[in-house]
């Protein structure tokens, strides 16, 4: 993937219509699991960026919540509309770039899990105000933030000190500091944190 030009939707397409999905956890991340069971996300508006498969979003749905995927690519956005409707399950999928999309109305909440690290750092601080723009005053993010200790990407290194610029005390407050870890099937991990919108 290094070298390639990965802020478009036919990188992201060729990517999923040749199986190359090492990102993919082929299930719901722990954390997610986690942070359902101990009651810190709770049923709600909620958007997943950068959604892929979509196994999050079948499994809130299954819990009642009001779901949103996104996805730049065509092919994981239609797999996840036939899981849903033989599933009997509604959410909305929709086909579209995180840079440029907005919603009717703001969120509740915002699981971000691999999206941040698809994108170019250059990206980052409008990736930022895209999610502050997408929650409510008081909403809250979700994030889960890829450790690959090495230069280049995707996906790109997420350090945590890069991470408290980009999301600053001015705009958020650190609910859940990101003391936990999560393993990742790439080999890498990720810092598991919740963040709520300020303004």
């Amino acid at each position: 993937m290094l070298g390639m030009d990965a802020d478009t939707a036919s990188f992201w397409e060729e990517k999923y219509r040749a199986d190359l999905t090492a990102w993919d956890r082929g299930g719901v991340s722990p954390a997610l699991e986690h942070w359902l069971a101990e009651g810190a996300l709770k049923p709600g508006r909620i958007l997943i960026p950068g959604c892929g498969y979509g196994h999050e979003v079948l499994a809130l749905a299954r819990r009642g919540f009001e779901v949103w995927g996104l996805d730049i690519a065509l092919t994981p956005v239609r797999r996840l509309q036939e899981k849903l409707a033989q599933a009997g399950l509604t959410a909305h999928v929709v086909e579209g770039d995180v840079r440029t999309w907005q919603p009717e109305q703001p969120f509740d909440a915002v699981y971000e899990q691999t999206c941040l690290c698809a994108l170019s750092p250059e990206d980052w601080p409008r990736y930022e105000a895209q999610l502050c723009r997408w929650l409510r005053p008081g909403g809250r993010l979700f994030a889960l933030w890829m450790q690959t200790d090495r230069p280049g990407g995707p996906p790109y290194h997420c350090g945590l000190e890069a991470m408290r610029v980009l999301f600053a005390l001015e705009r958020w407050r650190w609910v859940e500091p990101p003391q936990r870890t999560v393993p990742h099937p790439t080999g890498f991990f990720e810092y598991a944190a919740i963040l709520e919108r300020l303004v």
